[in-house]
């Protein structure tokens, strides 16, 4: 089959673009793949309450060709972050993709100093993804903060805690984010007139408490993020969207949809 064949073709001069960004979603096994003219998305789902969506915009690639509206995929993500980086981290890797739609073949091509190296994933049917409705009409609250305030607060949480509380305000203490272990409770609190928090928009008071097992995979975006949007709907449902910029200057957005703990009640 000839290039000009493959429904899908791209080309990116480092693969580390990619590798990075993903390598914040790589808490599961399987992926679904979206890919648009837009670019690919990348999607983890964990026990049906919580969404982690993987954005890389065509823009983050030297040549994007797609001539279908939508192609919808699922793949080994664990198989696919291996073959990213089959040829280590010494020097720049470029990486060519492309949809062998007959064969549901993702082919990559990787090439390093000379060395070039094959990959060919067998895709499978996608399963149904959840949709959790999330939109900004919905939005009640809305934070953006710079990533490195929020580092240190997710990495010490209480292991001991089953869930985490988050209180959104538009009145003092305007953002707490606290625990219950077996040693207690702790809090933190981010004033709005804090050097941390870029924008705020917040509109009524909102508590809800979310699984602390369901939020602990966005650690690893948050570490690679250097910005966070935290938003909350009328229904409580979290919506945790990471900024990320890769090694050529572009930007990638991680974001993490979780819904709330069912069994809490204000």
């Amino acid at each position: 089959m000839t290039s000009s064949q493959h429904m899908f073709e791209a080309r990116m001069e480092n693969v580390r673009c990619m590798s990075t960004v993903l390598k914040s979603i790589s808490f599961k096994e399987h992926a679904t793949v979206f890919i648009s003219r837009n670019g690919l998305k990348f999607t983890v789902e964990e026990s049906k309450c919580a969404q982690v969506n993987a954005f890389l915009q065509e823009a983050l690639f030297q040549s994007f060709t797609f001539s279908s509206d939508t192609l919808v995929f699922r793949l080994n993500l664990a198989v696919f972050m291996e073959c990213l980086n089959i040829l280590g981290d010494g020097g720049v890797t470029s990486l060519k993709m492309f949809y062998d739609e007959p064969a549901k073949i993702l082919g990559l091509i990787l090439e390093e100093g000379g060395v070039v190296t094959e990959c060919n994933i067998k895709t499978m049917d996608a399963d149904e993804i959840l949709d959790f409705n999330f939109t900004s009409l919905r939005v009640v609250n809305k934070i953006i903060m710079k990533s490195e305030c929020l580092r240190d607060t997710f990495t010490d949480l209480d292991a001991s805690s089953q869930v985490l509380e988050i209180l959104m305000s538009p009145d003092s203490p305007w953002l707490r984010l606290s625990t219950f272990g077996q040693a207690g409770s702790t809090s933190s609190e981010f004033p709005r007139d804090s050097d941390t928090v870029e924008s705020f928009e917040c509109t009524a008071t909102q508590v809800n408490r979310y699984k602390l097992t369901l939020l602990k995979p966005s650690l690893k975006a948050l570490l690679q993020s250097t910005k966070i949007s935290v938003r909350m709907d009328e229904r409580g449902f979290l919506s945790l969207q990471y900024m990320i910029r890769t090694e050529d200057g572009n930007t990638s957005f991680v974001e993490y949809l979780c819904a709330p703990d069912e069994d809490f009640e204000e």
